[in-house]
């Protein structure tokens, strides 16, 4: 095991990665514990931090330890261990509070216990996909298969590669489809397969290409009411990690 954590982690330089992501999902299901348990008016459970009636959100603790972090990171320390592991573990923290109230910031009001603060998970599950896939040694849009067998290839080769599946990358997204999308950007099968698939209503895919009535438009539409047992499965994955939202 110790062999294995030294040429997979330690040599090729992924332990501030590791501790990044570490950092990441243990705030995260510690936050989500303990907006839980003051939800559920637990006596013994601190409470909001409140000063002077003025509820502070866990985002702004989110900010300054990314603020801190960063800082960190940049100075002339930033690269030594075990600063590095450090640093990178409290950005992991503060991206993960900060991600967990992503919805509070999009919409500029408190939607965390609501159907749109689902976006925070959302989030929080693609930023911890993404981070696992670069701790695996994922290249954004696939530039590493540019290579032939590990021969240098001309500038034009690595070009055209990521050309292509950055195209499909924002096919995807144009079709709404943010997980495969994003996700894209680093595994370019989930690009084509993103790319590849029905846009969804009101995306600018469907939009500018779905004519109103058209039968493109139609079965967007019905695929995107349907509830199969993917959605249900993802919503019950939520509810159990994240809670229930508020009834509308």
């Amino acid at each position: 095991m110790g062999d294995w954590y030294r040429q997979e982690i330690l040599d090729p330089g992924k332990q501030p990665l590791l501790f990044l992501l570490l950092g990441f999902l243990g705030a995260f299901l510690f936050i989500r514990l303990s907006v839980r348990m003051i939800r559920a008016e637990v006596s013994w459970w601190p409470n909001n931090v409140t000063p002077g009636g003025l509820h502070i959100h866990h985002v702004v603790f989110g900010v300054v330890f990314m603020i801190i972090s960063g800082l960190g990171l940049a100075s002339p320390v930033g690269g030594r261990h075990p600063w590095a592991d450090i640093a990178a573990a409290l950005f992991g923290i503060g991206t993960a509070l900060v991600l967990d109230e992503f919805a509070l910031i999009l919409h500029l009001r408190d939607v965390y216990w609501s159907e749109e603060g689902r976006l925070s998970v959302d989030t929080v599950v693609l930023g911890a996909a993404v981070c696992g896939l670069l701790l695996l040694g994922a290249v954004p849009f696939g530039a590493d298969e540019a290579s032939a067998d590990g021969e240098p290839v001309s500038g034009w080769s690595y070009a055209s590669v990521v050309a292509v599946n950055a195209g499909f990358a924002l096919a995807a997204l144009s079709k709404g489809k943010a997980f495969t999308g994003l996700l894209g950007m680093l595994v370019p099968l989930f690009a084509v397969i993103g790319a590849l698939r029905l846009a969804r209503p009101g995306s600018p895919w469907a939009r500018a290409r779905y004519p109103a009535g058209s039968r493109k438009a139609e079965r967007a539409r019905a695929r995107e009411e349907r509830d199969g047992w993917q959605r249900r499965l993802r919503i019950r994955v939520y509810d159990a990690i994240a809670g229930k939202p508020s009834a509308p």
